[in-house]
């Protein structure tokens, strides 16, 4: 497994086992301070909305049309705010850092 770095809500950092092959927010949901993940990874919730460490964000592949959208609507949206439902985790992620964003 590689490695995922996750700060949570209150501003601490976990590091957890990633899961390759798998999206982001199938790790961060059954953590409990992660993320609810409540549409199951269809991208129309935003509730696993996270914020990517700026060293990774041009690492990752861009947001289709869809999720920027959704975005762009969320209180909380900043420029490194992505869905983790969208970012499938790789060996080459090993070490990604994310911030869970707050709830909306």
């Amino acid at each position: 497994m590689a490695l995922l770095r996750v700060i949570d809500r209150d501003g601490t950092e976990h590091q957890v086992d990633g899961k390759v092959g798998l999206k982001v927010m199938e790790t961060l949901r059954e953590l409990e301070y992660g993320v609810a993940a409540i549409c199951g990874g269809m991208c129309s919730c935003a509730t696993c909305h996270v914020y990517v460490d700026p060293e990774w964000r041009d690492r990752l592949a861009q947001p289709l049309a869809e999720e920027r959208e959704l975005l762009s609507d969320l209180t909380h949206y900043e420029e490194n705010s992505r869905l983790s439902c969208q970012i499938e985790f790789t060996l080459e992620l090993d070490g990604l850092r994310v911030t869970i964003a707050p709830d909306e």
